[in-house]
């Protein structure tokens, strides 16, 4: 079952945070709410899931029975705050909540700020369930990542449709896929998708042409072995481009 599958299904905003007005609301990509602002086309993934509002309410879907997934998630993060010079890489992520149907991923979703809210130095990731954000992890330790880049506060809406591209399925190769993180820095900010085995190629290419697609990106977007991140730093470079 994907998201837009069960879009016309709206848990109700958590009682410790205000409600989400209309314009900041996500699901208004499901629900034909705010439109398009970019001027771009807008992507296939928005668009299929955007017919959803043509429905009549609760057509499609069971009223009270939750939609699973296709694998459980886990969204993690990384506050600056709590990272230290002298830490271990990645000891200062912390696991936020695993969820498993349509219904739980928009109301933690929902109750997470948007990386344009985040403070800078902050990483927010979306995981496989057991998979942790670490290139010791082993099924992330042979693996890479895809990154795209965006000035200060202009990721939100890919944010939001990678997430949906990858908990809904959307990839051709989807059991390639580790996760993702979103990096908030002083002047960009940068999403990552992680992948298995960076050495097959073809998968790789198929990921990264999609995600492109999926996000409508139109710069280039560049693939980084985590081997050759782990050897050189901020000087590895793109074995893939796309």
């Amino acid at each position: 079952m994907s998201i837009g599958d069960a879009a016309t299904s709206r848990p109700a905003a958590h009682e410790d945070r205000p409600p989400v007005n209309a314009d900041s609301d996500p699901r208004r990509f499901l629900h034909g709410g705010g439109g398009n602002r970019s001027g771009r086309a807008e992507p296939e993934i928005a668009r299929e899931a955007r017919s959803l509002s043509k429905r009549t309410p609760g057509e499609g879907v069971t009223a009270g029975r939750p939609h699973p997934l296709g694998h459980s998630w886990t969204f993690w993060f990384d506050s600056p705050a709590a990272k230290s010079s002298q830490a271990a890489w990645g000891s200062s992520i912390r696991p936020i909540y695993t969820f498993a149907t349509v219904e739980e991923f928009w109301s933690v979703y929902n109750n997470l700020h948007q990386p344009s809210k985040l403070v800078v130095g902050a990483d927010l990731h979306c995981f496989k369930n057991k998979v942790e954000p670490k290139w010791e992890d082993p099924v992330c330790a042979n693996g890479g990542k895809w990154t795209v880049t965006f000035s200060r506060g202009k990721s939100d809406t890919s944010w939001l449709y990678t997430l949906l591209a990858m908990v809904g399925e959307q990839f051709d190769h989807g059991d390639e896929i580790c996760g993702a993180v979103v990096s908030v820095r002083a002047k960009q900010e940068k999403i990552a998708l992680w992948t298995r085995d960076a050495s097959d190629e073809a998968a790789q290419m198929s990921i990264g042409q999609q995600w492109k697609e999926f996000l409508n990106y139109s710069q280039k977007a560049g693939f980084i072995f985590h081997e050759d991140a782990k050897k050189l730093d901020r000087a590895a470079r793109n074995r893939y481009t796309v």
